[in-house]
């Protein structure tokens, strides 16, 4: 139950001082550091399926899944998010037809 409480702490904490650096982030840094959110949360997704193959008790399991449950939303919203982003450099292709 110790080990529990440390890691809902531990969760608490980043996530507000996470949240305190990523709100004084200007926006033209946002898509770059969306990338690399999502590779973190690809690691939480990694520790969270290890920690389903451990033997352990029905709470750790539970934060397992929500583990994964908010890692992989934040690496699909992040991945639609860049590609988002990615589509307002390309070149708008115009038509060939210039009949008036």
């Amino acid at each position: 139950m110790a080990n529990l409480l440390l890691m809902a702490g531990v969760f608490l904490a980043s996530f507000f001082i996470g949240y305190l650096l990523i709100s004084k982030v200007p926006a033209l840094l946002h898509t770059p550091l969306m990338s690399m959110t999502n590779a973190i949360s690809a690691v939480t997704i990694l520790g969270a399926l290890i920690l389903f193959s451990a033997p352990t008790t029905v709470p750790v399991k539970l934060l397992g899944a929500v583990a994964i449950i908010t890692a992989a939303f934040n690496v699909v919203g992040g991945f639609a998010i860049t590609d988002r982003m990615l589509r307002l450099f390309k070149e708008k292709r115009t038509s060939l037809n210039t009949n008036k």
